[in-house]
């Protein structure tokens, strides 16, 4: 049995996951020094995996349905665990935003996925700066 490594398909996918880790260390960064939930593990991870499973998708898979499928399936997992990280209280309730930054981790992830860096960037800038600083104007 012959093993036929495509080596630039390897550092191609070795960039694009290593840029989705990069995006989002800011926000896992601030999460954690600010002592939040979700973080510096949780981030990264997100972000990695659903880029992960976007490549994989994308290399798979022969028709656009198939690949759509492979995100429907994405949001919808990275949805279940951002609900995991709203907690209910009598009259209130915590961690919306921290759940929909993991969703947002998670678009993060498929945009880098999709070579759509801009809105990758762009989304991560959002993020870090609504978590960073937004709260501070209420």
């Amino acid at each position: 049995m012959e093993l036929n490594l495509q080596w630039h398909e390897i550092i191609d996918n070795l960039i694009h996951l290593g840029i989705a880790y990069m995006l989002a260390l800011p926000m896992a960064f601030d999460r954690e020094r600010s002592n939040h939930g979700a973080g510096l593990r949780t981030f990264p991870l997100v972000a990695v995996a659903s880029c992960g499973y976007a490549l994989v998708g994308m290399s798979v898979l022969t028709s656009t349905e198939a690949e759509s499928k492979v995100l429907e399936g994405i949001i919808t997992g990275i949805g279940f665990i951002g609900g995991g990280a709203i907690l209910k209280n009598k009259n209130s309730t915590y961690g919306t935003a921290t759940a929909a930054s993991i969703w947002n981790m998670g678009l993060i992830g498929i945009a880098v996925a999709f070579s759509r860096y801009e809105i990758a960037l762009l989304m991560a800038i959002i993020n870090f700066i609504t978590l960073r600083y937004v709260k501070r104007l209420k």
